[in-house]
């Protein structure tokens, strides 16, 4: 629990100073920044040693807090370690919008390019924070992430849905299928690979086979 109380403007703390009225967003500030420097260190410890091996004792050595701060911003270390994913893939997802509707809004209709950008984007920033993809796909996470994974998964999936209508207006279910496995296959092979000119050009390779896929029922791709 926080030790912080907040008191009335006008009011004199413990000390004897004048309280103001701006200690709580200060004191929201440096919480802020407390929670920030616990995943900057979390994250770094992870990628370092795996989830099992590291300690919280380095975590917050790292970060230059405390055990009890940590606690009071997350509930242990399996907590850390799914909040770095949400807030990894949240920025992807982010990424793969601004792909998407920057294709659309240059007059892009094809749903496989769209798709394209969407995943070339989503593959980017594997490439770019390589080491925190790698970190999730490693199998070294908290009981129970896998789990996580495939509804993260799953979740993907029926975004990509909405661009792969059928002339009912339905889904094109085993189109979807086919290339949310491909994606998942491009993101663990590239973020293990060390050499990142070559995990690009393999994310190109990928790219252009993936653009090829046409579902042989519908016609369509």
């Amino acid at each position: 629990m926080s030790s912080h109380i907040d008191v009335p403007s006008g009011e004199v703390t413990r000390n004897g100073d004048a309280a103001t009225a701006d200690t709580p967003a200060r004191t929201s500030d440096r919480g802020a920044a407390t929670r920030g420097a616990l995943l900057a260190a979390a994250r770094d410890v992870f990628c370092e040693s795996g989830f099992a091996q590291a300690a919280v004792t380095d975590i917050v050595a790292r970060a230059g807090a405390s055990v009890g701060s940590l606690y009071h911003h997350f509930n242990g270390k399996a907590d850390l370690y799914l909040t770095l994913f949400e807030e990894f893939q949240a920025g992807q997802q982010e990424r793969t919008r601004k792909a998407i509707n920057a294709v659309r809004e240059a007059g892009e209709t094809d749903p496989m390019r769209q798709f394209i950008a969407g995943a070339g984007a989503y593959l980017d920033g594997c490439l770019e924070q390589r080491h925190v993809s790698r970190l999730f796909i490693s199998g070294d996470g908290p009981p129970g992430f896998d789990r996580v994974m495939r509804q993260r998964l799953g979740k993907w999936a029926r975004r990509n849905a909405a661009l792969f209508h059928t002339a009912d207006g339905g889904v094109d279910e085993a189109l979807v299928m086919v290339l949310t496995g491909a994606m998942a296959g491009a993101v663990s092979e590239i973020s293990l690979m060390d050499d990142e000119d070559a995990a690009r050009r393999l994310a190109g390779e990928i790219m252009a086979i993936v653009g090829t896929i046409r579902n042989p029922r519908t016609g369509r791709g």
